[in-house]
């Protein structure tokens, strides 16, 4: 089987690729980190940077796990994205990270957390940053 993470260049991001190798490492199970955005101008801060990506590579390396670091940006949306590949996967578990919001931040805004929890349908992992 596999663990999937969905990666975000941020604490939370980092904390769900901690836990997913760790339970990658636990369970001798393929990795697969995701980072997905639709590719927009207003998605910037979500799309990991070439130093992230190397660097989340070396994690992966170092880590010994069997794994495979993919970034989308082709106009879908993180969501969409996540729910084919649980769809194609079926994956162990999916590990998310969580930021704290004010309720008011998710009333406006919306989750994009909540969006996968109530959209998946796979066990769901949710790590906060340190």
């Amino acid at each position: 089987m596999t663990i999937l993470v969905a990666y975000v260049p941020r604490p939370e991001g980092q904390a769900a690729l901690d836990k997913g190798i760790e339970i990658a490492k636990r369970r001798n199970e393929r990795l697969l980190v995701v980072n997905a955005t639709t590719g927009g101008a207003k998605d910037e801060g979500a799309m990991a940077s070439v130093q992230d990506v190397e660097r989340i590579e070396a994690q992966l390396k170092e880590a010994g796990v069997l794994s495979e670091f993919k970034q989308f940006g082709r106009g879908k949306s993180a969501i969409e994205e996540i729910e084919v590949l649980v769809t194609a996967l079926q994956p162990y578990v999916l590990v998310i990270g969580l930021r704290k919001r004010s309720a008011v931040g998710k009333l406006i805004l919306g989750s994009v957390a909540q969006e996968i929890l109530m959209s998946v349908d796979c066990p769901v992992l949710c790590v906060k940053a340190h």
